[in-house]
């Protein structure tokens, strides 16, 4: 199933081809993330067309919380079959970690808001990801980067799911860091996850559809 990513029309956006900033992080998850294995549980959802893409082209936290509200509504909304988990890219906003790293207590403050907790929650990725008490250039750092900063919505029964069906699911972590380790930063850096589009579109191509990968 083919969904449409968005670009929230009724707030900042810019002149782009949205499918740019979905194609890298399709990119990103086909060969990192699946790729490497760093989730057992990706494969089947991208698999099946169940995750929905977004691009929210805004650099402002205000805005991106309005975009999140639309999003985690949507999703509660949608069965799970048709649309199990949704990635929020933000290509302009967000570039520093930190700034990124505090903007997601207000992110669980709307879950909260919305009376949301146990059924969705949001995990993160971001370019610049860094574990506490690690190097900025440690390889294992990259378990959580992404082209862009991201959210990921997931729903809290599909997790469980996932858990019950993977045994020592509990070792993932231990098992991502080995991973990285022996891949290497030259190694992860020859996978070519980054981004390689710029937000002010130079590097886009006209004809780019908008459409997410199915």
């Amino acid at each position: 199933m083919t969904l449409p990513c968005t670009a929230q029309a009724a707030r900042p956006v810019l002149p782009v081809d949205v499918s740019a900033y979905v194609e890298d992080t399709v990119r990103w998850l086909d060969k990192a993330v699946i790729g490497l294995n760093l989730c057992p549980f990706a494969k089947g959802v991208h698999a099946k067309g169940q995750i929905h893409y977004v691009v929210a082209m805004t650099s402002e936290a205000t805005n991106v919380l309005g975009v999140l509200r639309d999003e985690l509504a949507a999703l509660a909304s949608f069965a799970a079959q048709d649309r199990d988990t949704t990635l929020i890219i933000l290509p302009s906003g967000f570039q520093d970690f930190l700034e990124f790293n505090d903007f997601l207590g207000d992110a669980d403050a709307l879950v909260h808001e919305m009376e949301l907790e146990g059924v969705l929650q949001i995990a993160s990725f971001h370019p610049q990801f860094q574990f506490a008490g690690t190097d900025v250039n440690d390889v294992t750092n990259c378990t959580n980067r992404s082209p862009y900063p991201t959210l990921h919505l997931l729903r809290e029964e599909s997790i469980d799911r996932a858990v019950q069906a993977f045994p020592g699911a509990e070792a993932i972590f231990e098992k991502n860091m080995e991973v990285l380790e022996a891949l290497g930063a030259q190694g992860w850096a020859d996978l070519g996850v980054g981004p390689r589009h710029q937000v002010d579109g130079s590097s886009i191509p006209a004809a780019a559809t908008g459409r997410a990968a199915p």
